[in-house]
């Protein structure tokens, strides 16, 4: 990544408002089940009320990480038609010839067959690259090189 705030791709800013959501339904569902008095109950009662309370300070942690993310992403300029960043588009030729035009995102999607993650070891590499440089990246079969074709948004 680069030193300052990333962008987040649309396809990203949507899937992190879903989790966003469904994180903090369920935040309000597991607090509707804290009591908020001392009733008598038995041990099991006070080992379920610690899981409960453990699940809203889990729930809590990550809703905070999602919001900062998004405070991040719209303080984050638009990704750079002269460098790769998180949301540019880049074309890419491989050590075979082959050319490819891979989305540089945050977030994994199987309906986007183009998307590689900034985390991939392809992502990364691209990461802050410009048109005409190479990269190099680990693969399963061993390192592979590309070079840097274009980089738009």
């Amino acid at each position: 990544m680069t030193d300052g705030p990333e962008p987040i791709s649309a396809d990203a800013l949507r899937a992190l408002r879903q989790e966003l959501a469904e994180l903090r339904a369920e935040r309000r569902a597991v607090a509707a089940t804290l009591r908020d008095d001392n009733p008598v109950g038995d041990r099991a009662d006070d080992a379920d009320e610690l899981r409960r309370a453990d699940d809203l300070d889990r729930l809590d942690r990550e809703i905070a990480g999602i919001e900062a993310r998004l405070d991040e992403g719209a303080a984050a300029p638009a990704p750079s038609a002269a460098e790769v960043g998180v949301g540019s588009t880049v074309t890419v030729r491989f050590e075979d010839g082959g050319e490819s035009t891979v989305h540089l995102g945050e977030l994994a999607d199987a309906d986007d067959p183009a998307l590689v993650t900034s985390d991939s070891p392809l992502g990364s590499a691209l990461l802050g690259r410009r048109a005409g440089d190479t990269v190099t990246y680990r693969t399963p079969g061993g390192p592979m090189s590309a070079v840097v074709v274009s980089v738009g948004d």
